[in-house]
């Protein structure tokens, strides 16, 4: 499980795979010493010591490699690898922005961010319930060609799936804890500029958690039994570009404007 901070427990996605038996290896790609200062040199291991990557979110853009340097590009080659080496992808909100990225998506500034509890589109392959999922992100995918979109909302494609990689744009994971968790390293203040009260949002949190959590082990477990046993895609060869990184596997990301 990758963690691009030390702010974002696993949650509900943890105590799912840990419910259908699979031990997990965490690694925290932005400690907390550097959390203000997040352009830290990373490390990724071998994508073929796992039987499943997760890629969890951030509260930083793919696309800001001004704030979070390079590291950014090189996990983008590690899911690259891992895709190519067939080891199935779970990629969430930034992880899946970053999994869009690197198979030939982009990542852009959204419209308008969301925030809070939020129903998604019905998928006809029955991969995604309709939800509500937690959803908290300013920036959205646009899914690669290969993919499927699985599911959206009026402001986001909310999940694709292509070969055994599945990207996500709301957060499975999120129980209190999580939330909690979010609001202490700035989340207040996000909240309280968009005008949405922290407490509300708490106790709605605690409300939804029990359904919610039984959907999310539903979700990791049509990942595992399904998209993970899938035919592996064709890896996309990436354009470079103006917009481009050109760094390595990088990949083409499309700055906000």
């Amino acid at each position: 499980m990758v963690k691009q901070d030390h702010a974002s427990p696993s949650g509900l996605v943890g105590e799912a795979f840990a419910s259908l038996g699979w031990d997990e290896f965490e690694l925290t790609v932005v400690p907390e010493a550097r959390y203000q200062s997040p352009d830290v040199q990373a490390f990724f291991p071998s994508a073929d010591l796992f039987d499943a990557i997760v890629l969890y979110g951030a509260a930083w853009s793919v696309y800001d490699t001004a704030t979070i340097g390079s590291w950014v590009g090189d996990e983008i080659a590690f899911a690259r690898s891992a895709v190519s080496l067939g080891v199935p992808v779970l990629g969430i909100c930034f992880g899946g922005q970053l999994l869009a990225a690197a198979l030939g998506g982009s990542v852009a500034a959204a419209p308008t961010p969301e925030i809070g509890w939020i129903p998604v589109s019905e998928d006809p392959s029955g991969l995604i319930d309709p939800g509500p999922w937690f959803s908290w992100h300013f920036d959205r995918f646009t899914v690669p060609p290969t993919a499927a979109v699985l599911s959206r909302t009026a402001a986001a494609d909310q999940a694709f799936c292509t070969g055994r990689s599945l990207g996500l744009q709301f957060h499975p994971e999120v129980n209190e804890e999580v939330l909690d968790s979010w609001l202490r390293v700035g989340g207040n203040d996000q909240l309280s500029a968009l005008d949405i009260h922290a407490e509300e949002l708490l106790e709605q949190t605690r409300l939804l958690t029990a359904a919610a959590a039984a959907r999310t082990t539903e979700l990791v477990r049509r990942f595992v039994t399904d998209v993970a046993r899938r035919p592996t895609a064709p890896l996309p060869v990436l354009p470079e570009g103006p917009t481009g990184t050109g760094t390595g596997d990088a990949t083409v990301l499309t700055p906000a404007r």
